[in-house]
């Protein structure tokens, strides 16, 4: 072979190599470790004076980290959470939901309360790292922390059995207890049932509250249930469906169509896939009680329902309203719905029947790390 031709191969599978590296790398992931994440592994929220952090902003960001196949950010997101929100050790407690500027200029944690989703986020993201990567490390830490949430998040309620309240304190009353919908993913849900009880029960119970608490298709960001009474969804109690509920359709649209829950939650939710098909854009919030639509979503809200919506026509609408409007730097909510939605849309990952990740690493990525 001449040097000319040697030169060209040579070239070739330069190009090649770097093709292969470009599409293992995930931009908006990239982009959002430089807008909204410290060099220490802490996520940003620029919205708030007090520069704060929250346990959901840290479970989001393992769960991006491990689908990006960046082992060296989840290991610095792991560190900062667990040495800042958990005194060092997450199988000795649950890490607090809130971190920020204190008035005295100090930082530190500015409430010790929990936050079940991102409990729960934490620990799949955990156990299926220890998966994917071969870390007993992880595994361990990960059953541990789940061991946690199910003795200090996990309540028995007459009339529907265990339920995952919000966080540790302030949801359960003697004869009332709160509850967010979005706050335990179902393919999340199907996951821990290999772990026994009380998972099993909660995947049922989840899917209970689910499908009783939205009448009218649309799920409450936050409900309440009463002994003896159930649910709290009469007309007047403006139980509204907004930016905590954006997620319900999310998760649901992100399980695997074999999962046995999936068909009734798309059924049971379609009137929001109906409303935004017709006016082109997600509303910002919904009435439960009466299906009353006020405002226009952010542009987040359409990243959350390119996995919910059935329709390809509608799915393209808010698909070409993501690229044209994508998240800036001063948008956290907005911005990790996206990585959730976009990334969904973009086969960067999948989840299957049992609540498995599969992410899109494949042999060149995998090599490529």
């Amino acid at each position: 072979m001449s040097m000319r031709a040697l030169r060209w191969v040579v070239m070739a599978l330069v190009l090649v190599a770097m093709n292969a590296r470009a599409a293992c790398t995930w931009p908006a992931w990239e982009h959002f470790k430089q807008a909204y994440m410290s060099d220490g592994g802490r996520v940003i929220d620029p919205s708030d004076a007090r520069k704060i952090t929250t346990s959901e902003g840290q479970s989001y960001a393992l769960f991006f980290a491990l689908v990006a196949n960046d082992r060296k950010a989840f290991d610095t997101q792991l560190d900062w959470t667990q040495n800042n929100l958990a005194q060092g050790d997450l199988t000795a407690r649950l890490p607090a939901w809130l971190w920020g500027k204190k008035e005295d200029t100090s930082w530190d944690v500015l409430d010790t309360n929990s936050a079940a989703d991102s409990d729960l986020w934490i620990a799949w993201s955990l156990l299926e790292a220890g998966r994917l990567w071969q870390e007993p490390r992880y595994t361990t830490l990960g059953k541990a922390l789940l061991s946690r949430i199910a003795k200090e998040e996990v309540t028995n309620v007459p009339g529907l059995g265990s339920m995952l309240l919000p966080g540790k304190v302030g949801f359960a009353e003697a004869t009332s207890w709160r509850f967010n919908p979005s706050y335990l993913p179902p393919q999340l849900a199907s996951y821990f049932t290999r772990f026994g009880a009380p998972w099993t029960t909660l995947r049922e119970t989840n899917l209970r509250l689910l499908l009783e608490t939205a009448p009218k298709g649309f799920s409450p960001d936050w409900v309440r249930y009463q002994k003896g009474k159930g649910w709290q969804l009469q007309p007047g109690k403006t139980l509204v469906s907004s930016y905590d509920a954006i997620r319900v359709y999310l998760w649901v649209g992100m399980m695997h169509d074999r999962d046995g829950q999936k068909a009734r939650l798309l059924e049971r939710l379609k009137p929001m896939a109906t409303v935004t098909a017709k006016n082109g854009v997600v509303p910002e919030k919904v009435d439960v009680a009466t299906g009353q639509v006020r405002g226009d979503g952010p542009v987040g809200f359409s990243a959350a329902l390119l996995p919910f919506l059935q329709n390809r026509d509608a799915q393209a609408v808010q698909r070409q309203i993501v690229a044209d409007r994508f998240p800036g730097d001063d948008a956290y909510y907005s911005y990790v719905l996206t990585l959730f939605g976009q990334g969904w849309d973009e086969h960067r990952f999948r989840f299957t029947p049992r609540g498995e990740l599969q992410p899109d690493w494949g042999q060149a990525c995998a090599s490529s790390q």
